[in-house]
């Protein structure tokens, strides 16, 4: 595995294991810890050993959020001299360029990354996530928190706006209203109100967090078929900004159509007769349908 600096990561029993390794501060966020989440994602994908990536922290909390460290200066780009690659001139100008590739924002970056991913994506919420920390999560597929989990969508209380691609992905997962009360209030909530508010799938004792994580990871990975499970995220997740079932209709026959001559299938189907489990043979990395990935596609025949 790759040496990082901020992140840990462990792959056993095909699960990789991602934990944000900066306990002193609360594991904060730092562009060092988005740019080694992005590289550890990045290689999942490509790595067949893995089936369920989960995120969690290391510590008494998941990610408390953006490293404030550097005062007023922390979110104003121009005045950040340890990050002069995010530096695209002042916004007061009145030709600045707003698709300038220094105006994205680093954990829409990350959300974007895992949102590409083909393998199964679970947060273990161990302990405070605010800001970055929450935000990160809405591109995550299941949520398990601590019952010691805190939640808060906090940018309103510090002047600034929902990041992360949150703005797409929040309302999608609790819908419009609850995304506003909970983004307008800024407030800091509880594992018991974020489940109440269907932002995550269940809570547990804190001693049970990872545990359960890992059960859930370790149904996927023993008795489903990689490449079903790649295109079945790809599939929902990109659905959701689909404007006509027609489109869902298109995708969802292709991949029956494709599908149904691989031998993953036969294996499934022979597996299921005779009553034992199924050993499925193809792989993500080098048995993706042809049809993948549709939404490349600029014409539908």
């Amino acid at each position: 595995m790759t040496a990082y600096k901020e992140i840990i990561t462990e792959i056993s029993d095909h699960i990789l294991t991602i934990t944000l390794n900066r306990p002193d501060k609360l594991n904060a966020f730092t562009g060092v810890m988005m740019t080694e989440m992005i590289d550890a994602f990045r290689h999942a994908n490509t790595n067949d050993d893995v089936r369920v990536v989960i995120v969690t922290g290391a510590g008494r909390a998941f990610c408390a959020g953006a490293d404030l460290s550097a005062g007023a200066a922390t979110f104003d780009a121009t005045a950040r001299s340890d990050r002069p690659e995010r530096n695209a001139g002042s916004a007061d100008s009145k030709n600045f360029n707003w698709s300038d590739e220094r105006v994205r924002d680093g954990g829409g970056r990350l959300t974007l990354e895992i949102f590409e991913c083909l393998k199964p994506v679970i947060a273990a919420v161990n302990g405070a996530s605010v800001g970055i920390g929450t935000t990160m999560q809405c591109a995550m597929d299941i949520r398990i928190a601590s019952e010691a989990a805190r939640f808060g969508f906090v940018f309103s209380r510090r002047g600034i706006v929902p990041e992360a691609a949150s703005s797409w992905f929040l309302p999608r997962l609790v819908g419009i209203q609850q995304a506003l009360v909970w983004c307008f209030s800024g407030r800091v909530f509880d594992a018991k109100e974020a489940l109440a508010g269907r932002f995550v799938h269940e809570v547990v004792p804190p001693d049970q967090l990872l545990p359960r994580a890992r059960a859930i990871a370790k149904e996927i990975v023993d008795n489903t078929a990689p490449v079903s499970v790649a295109l079945i995220r790809q599939m929902m997740w990109r659905g959701l900004g689909m404007d006509h079932p027609m489109e869902a209709h298109k995708v969802d026959s292709r991949g029956i159509y494709s599908r149904g001559a691989s031998a993953d299938v036969k294996e499934g189907v022979v597996a299921f007769l005779e009553k034992r489990p199924a050993n499925f043979p193809q792989v993500v990395s080098k048995d993706m349908p042809p049809y993948f990935p549709w939404w490349e596609e600029r014409k539908y025949s």
